[in-house]
């Protein structure tokens, strides 16, 4: 379970901006506590869903509850209240949907045009996950599109070509990195020459402030609260930057990246109590950053042995890191590290390629194959609890666990299952 203290400086952030808010757009939704999952990496941006979420499932698994078609993407559901969204492609067209949470029932579609077309692999389809509140859902499109629209209807409220107002480029696998939604404002890695990360006023998409020229890579936003400090983590393709999040001035700055051209830093960073943990393939591994005297970020310990994600975040749980070690397609180790040395206590070797959440002191981690296994979050050994099909193959998607049901795409549907009717 993430420290006290670091869940209490993440929610002292989310209410100090909720108070900045437009009051026609409330930041909260009206559902019960745990409900939702607003946006890539879940309420908190930790991977981290309600402590009880996962406690009640049964080892033969949950049932499927609804499917519904979709098209190409890696960009994952998003949940808030009863309405669950969905970006994808169909082909000239990509597309936002909303479909009711209980019985995935179509609710309205959003569609605009794509000229993405990938040259490196992967698809044409969106791959940056939306992020929405109560009243607008929010979704970058591979060519650098950025979007607002009601959630009440999927009208058009504002959008911004982030390549023609930035001069941002396409990377090796289209814009990809998701946006942070906090309050008011919207944090978008754009990775331009005149902007490397943009905060947007949520309300008209308006430029509150822009920062650095670095490319954009694929790790996504995270807010960090240190010291009294409200800050925003930006993995991008050269390294870590730290911004202030209310004037997007730079605090800190650290190079991590590999030496070869062909790479991409895409998992992006997690926060270990006071720490910051980063992690990249292409044999350039782990770090993990604490503040120094000077002010400055210093490695605590670094190294590729330990736990070097191609693209799946990891999640930490009482001092303790798991995910996936290695690249996607070598068949990745599925790992348990301890977060202060990097030192490995359990490696499921060759585990496959997947993602993986936490809620309370347990794992979910959903393999492309799309079967879903219920780990314990147990430092001393691997245990399942659970196993079993949630849906086709092709889920490589960061899922949605909200409501106590599962969310999830795989090649070419929308899946929900879950306990109950």
């Amino acid at each position: 379970m993430i420290p006290r203290s670091a869940r209490l400086g993440l929610l002292l952030l989310v209410v100090a901006f909720a108070a900045t808010a437009s009051p026609a757009m409330p930041v909260v939704t009206s559902g019960p506590a745990g409900a939702d999952w607003p946006q890539f990496l879940g309420p908190g941006r930790d991977g981290q869903a309600p402590p009880t979420a996962l406690d009640a499932v049964p080892s033969e698994g949950w049932p499927q509850r609804w499917k519904r078609p979709v098209g190409e993407g890696f960009s994952g559901p998003v949940v808030v209240g009863d309405r669950v969204y969905l970006f994808h492609r169909t082909g000239d067209r990509e597309i936002l949907d909303c479909f009711s949470v209980s019985d995935g029932k179509p609710r309205w579609t959003h569609s605009m045009p794509a000229t993405y077309s990938a040259q490196f692999g992967g698809g044409d389809g969106p791959s940056a996950t939306p992020a929405a509140d109560a009243g607008r859902v929010f979704a970058l499109g591979a060519s650098g599109t950025l979007r607002a629209v009601s959630s009440a209807d999927g009208k058009l409220l504002w959008e911004v070509d982030c390549v023609r107002a930035f001069g941002a480029e396409t990377g090796f696998f289209g814009f990809g990195s998701s946006p942070l939604l906090l309050g008011d404002r919207l944090i978008v890695q754009v990775g331009g020459p005149q902007a490397g990360v943009v905060a947007f006023a949520a309300a008209d998409g308006r430029v509150l402030w822009k920062a650095g020229t670095d490319e954009a890579g694929y790790g996504s936003p995270v807010p960090w609260v240190r010291s009294g400090s409200r800050d925003v983590l930006c993995f991008n393709r050269a390294g870590l930057l730290v911004l202030d999040l209310d004037s997007g001035r730079e605090r800190d700055r650290f190079p991590w990246r590999a030496r070869m051209h062909a790479s991409v830093n895409a998992a992006s960073p997690v926060v270990v109590g006071g720490a910051v943990f980063i992690t990249a393939s292409y044999a350039t591994g782990a770090a993990l950053l604490k503040a120094s005297d000077d002010g400055g970020l210093k490695p605590a310990w670094s190294g590729d042995e330990s736990l070097s994600a191609h693209f799946a975040t990891p999640v930490a749980v009482g001092g303790f890191l798991y995910g996936f070690h290695g690249r996607q397609e070598s068949g990745p180790d599925f790992r348990c590290v301890e977060a202060s040395g990097g030192k490995v206590r359990w490696s499921q070797d060759r585990a496959g390629s997947g993602s993986v959440l936490a809620a309370g002191k347990r794992l979910l981690l959903l393999m492309e194959s799309g079967e879903a296994r219920i780990l314990e979050a147990d430092p001393a050994k691997a245990v399942e609890v659970a196993r079993f099909q949630a849906s086709g193959s092709g889920a490589r998607a960061l899922p949605a666990l909200a409501g106590g049901r599962l969310f999830l795409r795989d090649r070419s549907h929308l899946v929900c299952v879950g306990p109950g009717r």
